[in-house]
């Protein structure tokens, strides 16, 4: 046990994934103490088979999240109608190249694709002054487009893109066809699925000097038709200065954002569990009697539902990103 509490905020060590698109921010700019190379990915918070998080602090360091939820289920996770695993998946991931355009089942098109239903939101972290994504599809594209564009290589006048800046938020449903550019970096919260359809893929080669596979088939499949071209506006979130700012509610997760100053603390209620990354400073997170637990910028949290109420503070200007899941679920 750490102090009055069983069960504790729990931090995790990243598990990386080198794709060929991906760049090396993420050890440089958190300050992880990794070998050069590429890091397109670092999954934070997962219990996927293809990467599951293990604990590095408290007496369940060395525990996947996997084992922890098998031991405590509801006191981490809350009354959730499943409280044999966890919903989502949180990713910090790296764009040096565009990401492949591609579209993963939603909760209508499921069915049909097969795979996993996945939605998705893409809060940046840093971008360039021309960074954009690619989200939706522009009107009158319909499957016979799709596909000569696809054969032709000129898929991308159909999609519909916007700029992007640090502090803007992106939500992805199940459905949309979508890519992430290149110069993003991005926290992505998404369900825990890892689905997906590559639509096109810009003629690109991989390491074996062919060009990746893609999934025509299943990706018309999977296609939201009904809202195929509604945009997936950006949502800037760095003109508020509210402490807490929500910034997005969905069916399957809510997400905002924390401002705290230095000497401040914030007292924080949590039905279900919360995931905190830190996108700026560095926080206390503070529970019950026990010690406080520090965290830094860069890093991601995972607070216990049982813990019910908790304290966050900080001796430094502090920006966080909260995650969690609607307190309807619990």
């Amino acid at each position: 046990m750490t102090g009055n509490v069983e069960i504790y905020p729990l931090i995790f060590k990243p598990v990386y994934k080198d794709y060929l698109w991906g760049g090396a921010r993420i050890p440089k700019l958190f300050c992880r103490d990794e070998p050069d190379g590429v890091y397109a990915e670092s999954w934070e918070v997962s219990t996927r088979p293809e990467g599951h998080s293990v604990v590095v602090n408290g007496v369940l360091a060395g525990k996947t999240l996997q084992e922890v939820i098998d031991r405590y289920g509801v006191k981490l996770l809350g009354n959730l109608r499943d409280t044999q695993s966890f919903p989502l998946l949180i990713k910090i991931i790296d764009a040096a190249q565009d990401l492949s355009v591609q579209v993963h089942p939603g909760a209508e098109t499921v069915a049909r694709s097969g795979g996993e239903h996945k939605t998705e939101a893409w809060y940046v972290l840093d971008a360039p002054s021309n960074a954009r994504i690619y989200a939706g599809l522009k009107p009158g594209t319909d499957e016979s487009v799709i596909k000569s564009a696809v054969g032709s290589g000129t898929l991308e006048k159909h999609l519909v893109s916007r700029n992007v800046k640090a502090g803007d938020l992106i939500f992805i449903p199940g459905g949309r066809v979508h890519a992430i550019g290149a110069g993003c970096l991005i926290l992505e919260v998404q369900l825990n699925s890892n689905t997906t359809f590559r639509l096109y893929d810009w003629d690109r080669v991989g390491h074996d000097g062919k060009k990746r596979d893609l999934h025509l088939k299943e990706s018309l499949l999977a296609i939201d038709w009904k809202n195929a071209d509604v945009i997936s506006e950006p949502i800037s979130t760095t003109s508020s200065c509210e402490q807490v700012q929500d910034l997005l509610k969905t069916p399957y997760f809510e997400m905002s954002k924390i401002r705290i100053d230095s000497g401040d603390k914030l007292k924080i209620s949590n039905a279900c569990f919360d995931v905190l990354f830190v996108e700026k400073g560095n926080v206390t997170v503070i529970y019950g009697d026990s010690e406080p637990l520090r965290v830094g910028v860069g890093t991601s949290v995972l607070v216990p539902a049982e813990l019910g109420v908790y304290g966050l503070a900080t001796d430094e200007e502090a920006v966080l990103l909260r995650t969690t899941v609607p307190a309807s679920s619990c």
